[in-house]
């Protein structure tokens, strides 16, 4: 069987170009990722999955951040809005891992049911009291035990509705206090804090699918950015023990201050399995993926584990489990 790509990209708009799916052809993506332009109707995305599927050539992966809060792709009406993650933690209280697990289990089925595979989800970076505001309300709790904890709640309820999760951002995003899409977070704390603290749960759901990498520089571990890190690579892979597949956070975002192109060939060569593009032009994705070329075989095999990992959702009644995580949240479920 021919590699895939080792990328994952996105779409212009609601179909694909006659463009695109030539360029999808030609490359043979892993995945696609959606972003709110590419939704408009559930027939909609189904039929821009189903072409992405067919352009591609084999059962790509197609994910979306749909977290809560203000980073979600599919809203109201014809999908739900939630609140942002610690908001529900503190309103859910000592419900908050059945409220967890009843949203992402709803997120899912909604997902799935329109041919998304995927979730950028759990979030387990550790928030700490200057966390940047981009981030902290994404986050799950202060504590790595109890975002650990939540993650993996988070990562069965997306697995039973027949969604992958990617955790996020390895190995850990909560010191930054700033902004990954616009600057370089620097954090400069001890590595022996790093290991207690932000590597923790990461070590912790080493066993999920799928991981998504951070862009920020470790003082104490490296002075380029962790997706371009060969340094960093090997710490995710030998001391947090994760062995499934490494996707990078954009690299089009700001603080890798390098062209896309450039981004992609350091790291693919750095150790991650396969580059995230979003927001280009169809001449910066074909020189994206031209800089990506096909997976390693050790990526390869990632890859292929990641997607067996797929599995038909579970049985459920998806508005009992609405009426059940609204009575949690005091009547605040909204769709």
């Amino acid at each position: 069987m021919r590699p895939f790509g080792a990328t994952i990209l996105d779409a212009t708009g609601h179909r694909l170009s006659v463009e695109e799916k030539a360029f999808f052809r030609d490359v043979r993506p892993f995945g696609f990722i959606l972003f709110s332009r590419n939704i408009d109707s559930p027939d909609q995305v189904r039929a821009l999955c189903e072409e992405m599927r067919e352009a591609a050539g084999h059962e790509a992966v197609i994910t979306i951040d749909q977290e809560g809060g203000r980073v979600q792709r599919m809203r109201a009406p014809e999908w739900r809005d939630w609140m942002p993650p610690m908001d529900l933690a503190a309103r859910a209280g000592d419900h908050a891992r059945r409220a967890f697990y009843l949203m992402y289990r709803i997120i899912a089925h909604e997902l799935h049911s329109v041919g998304i595979d995927s979730n950028c989800a759990p979030l387990i970076d550790v928030a700490v009291p200057k966390t940047h505001q981009f981030l902290r309300n994404r986050c799950y709790g202060e504590t790595p035990g109890q975002v650990a904890e939540i993650g993996r709640i988070v990562a069965d309820a997306l697995l039973a509705g027949g969604v992958l999760p990617v955790m996020k951002h390895m190995p850990g995003h909560g010191r930054a206090t700033l902004d990954s899409h616009h600057n370089l977070p620097h954090v400069d704390a001890r590595r022996i804090d790093l290991e207690a603290v932000d590597f923790a749960p990461f070590r912790s759901l080493r066993d999920l699918p799928m991981g998504m990498t951070a862009h920020l520089v470790y003082d104490a571990l490296d002075d380029s950015p962790a997706t371009l890190s060969a340094k960093v690579m090997r710490i995710i892979r030998e001391d947090i023990g994760f062995d499934n597949l490494v996707m990078t956070d954009d690299i089009s975002m700001k603080a890798l201050q390098m062209t896309p192109a450039e981004s992609t060939r350091a790291a693919i060569a750095a150790g991650c399995d396969v580059a995230l593009f979003c927001n280009g032009l169809l001449e910066e994705r074909r020189a994206v993926a031209e800089a990506a070329g096909e997976m390693t075989p050790a990526a390869q095999t990632r890859a292929l584990r990641a997607m067996d990992a797929r599995h038909p959702p579970d049985d459920v009644d998806i508005d009992a489990l609405c009426a059940k995580l609204e009575a949690l949240q005091g009547g605040t479920l909204h769709g």
